[in-house]
Formats: structure tokens, sequence, C-alpha cells
């Protein structure tokens, strides 16, 4: 329980922990985003009691217990429905959801599309690592064609779902990526998942060392980083290469990697987070690093958008409804339709 007192003060990232013991597996990305979010929250400006963490089912879902503010532990796929329904009663409140790729993107996959399309204030943060680890190393949603999994020993036939793409598609207002090994870059997009008002997805690359070891690995490792990894950064040119010497040239909407041999860094695709035009290309970087002349994986903001949050409209109708005496809830149930049955 958390003391009145306690919560009438500002708070440190010490503070956050809390006394439960953490069963994640040793070496699991889950620890990196924890200390990130912890490190974070402080820096905000938010009261420790509006803060309030919301999972599903998952090992990422096990992340309410480690954090010393309010939460809910939920059912599987339905955090999205839970958090909404708390952020249309308590606008208020900060609220998080902490979710993975088979919670949010199987079981949950509809909550999540429709809690994007209504642009709630809410930050979800998605945990991809391309497995279901709590069941023990099943095929995901996001599991790449091919992957020998437990249900799938002889490789998946499935085509893996691409959880930007689909939420650009869905009408997100603002997505990101991260990665649980680039500690920097995830405290610079908390921060900018929390700054947007809206609903916010940042998917995080996580690292499951037990059933899905290395998935991630070519865009973290120092030998394969530089050459692999596109960082997104407001009006810079998109630039990437081992000597910072490749970039990504638009023929019409046709992107081409380009040798800044052949081109000027002025002639490349500058970052615009408002374009969603852009935004619709950069979501579909996701070849297969290991097929030929892929594209490199972007990380960073890729798209924001002011829009109309669904509490706020949903306040004001209600506000409207009640000056117009609209408020009878006996005149709702019995409806404008009638029909005499002779």
């Amino acid at each position: 329980m958390i003391d009145k007192k306690e919560m009438e003060k500002t708070f440190t990232s010490k503070e956050l922990l809390t006394d439960q013991e953490i069963r994640w597996c040793p070496g699991c990305g889950d620890y990196s985003i924890l200390k990130q979010v912890q490190t974070v929250l402080p820096e905000l400006g938010l009261k420790r009691e509006n803060i309030v963490f919301i999972s599903g089912i998952g090992c990422s879902s096990r992340f309410p217990y480690y954090m010393e503010t309010f939460g809910m532990h939920s059912i599987h796929g339905r955090a999205t429905a839970i958090a909404s329904g708390l952020k249309a009663s308590r606008p208020e409140l900060s609220v998080w959801i902490v979710t993975g790729d088979g919670d949010a993107l199987s079981i949950g996959g509809n909550h999540f599309i429709h809690l994007l399309r209504r642009n709630f204030d809410v930050n979800i943060l998605l945990f991809n690592n391309e497995i279901y680890g709590l069941t023990k190393g099943q095929y995901s949603p996001t599991s790449p064609k091919g992957q020998i999994s437990k249900s799938t020993p002889v490789g998946s036939i499935d085509h893996p779902f691409n959880p930007l793409a689909l939420s650009i598609g869905a009408g997100a207002t603002f997505i990101a990526r991260a990665m649980d090994r680039d500690p920097i870059q995830l405290r610079e997009l908390l921060k900018r998942t929390h700054q947007h008002k809206g609903t916010s997805l940042l998917e995080i690359y996580q690292n499951c060392n037990v059933f899905n070891d290395g998935a991630f690995e070519v865009y973290t490792e120092k030998a394969t980083k530089k050459e692999e990894t596109l960082f997104l950064h407001q009006g810079a040119p998109l630039l990437f290469g081992s000597g910072h010497d490749k970039g990504i040239w638009l023929d019409g909407l046709k992107p081409r990697i380009v040798h800044l041999n052949d081109r000027s860094a002025d002639e490349l695709w500058i970052h615009d987070e408002k374009d969603k035009t852009k935004a619709g290309l950069l979501v579909n970087f996701f070849d297969d690093p290991s097929s030929i002349n892929h594209f490199p994986r972007p990380f960073g903001v890729f798209y924001e958008e002011e829009k109309e949050t669904y509490e706020d409209a949903l306040n004001q109708q209600l506000e409207e409804a009640i000056k117009l005496k609209k408020a009878d809830i006996n005149e709702l149930l019995r409806g404008r339709n009638t029909w005499e049955i002779n």
C-alpha cells in the first residue's frame, strides 16, 4: 500500500522499487526496460498517485508488480480495454499499458486496433521479442517466417505482423520504435511517448535470452549495428552505415539506398514526423536482414499528429447532453421507435 504522506511528495527512481521478487529470467531484456522507466518517470513532473500501469498476460505483464505505483495485472489481451475505461472515467491519470507481441497482437489484436483509432491519451509499451516467453517458446504473431519454436518445430509458415504498419493503418497518432539494449534512446522515446497527447505506441525490441536469444542482435551488436539500423531525427537526413556514408533517397515515392559518393546529404530524404505518407514508407522498412539489398531497420519516432482524444470528446458530449437535458436514463432506454401489434 502507498502511504498518503508519501504520495504528496515528489519521488525518486529508488522510490519506484517494490518489495516484490523480480521473476524474469536472468539476462532478460525486460530488466533494462524496467530500469529506464523507473529512471524517466521522476523526470516527467507527475504525481506518483496519478501514475497507473496496466498489463495483460505474459512476461512483460509482470511489470505492475515491480512499479511502486498504482496498477493492475489484468487478463490476456484486455489491458487496452481496462485502460480505456480507466482513462474515460479518470482522464487526469497518466495511464501506461505494458504488453507483449502475443498479448497485444494475437488475443488482444481487436482491442489494440480500436484503442489506436479512438485515440485515448494513454501510453502503450509493446515489448516485442518475437516469441511467446511465459508459455515457454511458441511462435507469436511477430515471429519471422521459418521460425523454429515449440509449436513450429519445422518452421513457421505464417507471414509475421509488422506492428507499426498495423498501427499506422489503424489511425495511431504516435508511433515509435526502440531497443532494450539502447538505454539512452529508450529513455528519450519514453519521454516523447509521455509528452504526446493521444494514444502513444512505443514498440520495444526486447531480447528473450531463453527462447529466442539473438533475435535482434544485428541491430545491437557493434559489428552490424551501424549497417543495419537507421536512427530517425526530426529534420535530419536519413543516414546510416559504418562510416555514416549511406543514405535513403526518394525517387518519387520509391525509397532507394544511395552512397554519399553519388549524392550529397542535402539530396537525401529529410525526416518529418508529421508526414504520414513518408511514415507509411518507413514502417515498411521491414526486410529480413539476411535478404540481399534490404533496407536498414528504423528506430525513433516515425509519426506524430495532433488529434482530439476520446476522453475529451466524451466529456464534451456529456456536458452538452446535460445542457440539452438529454440525460434521462428512462427516456434513453425506451428509445424513439415503438410498434403497435394488432
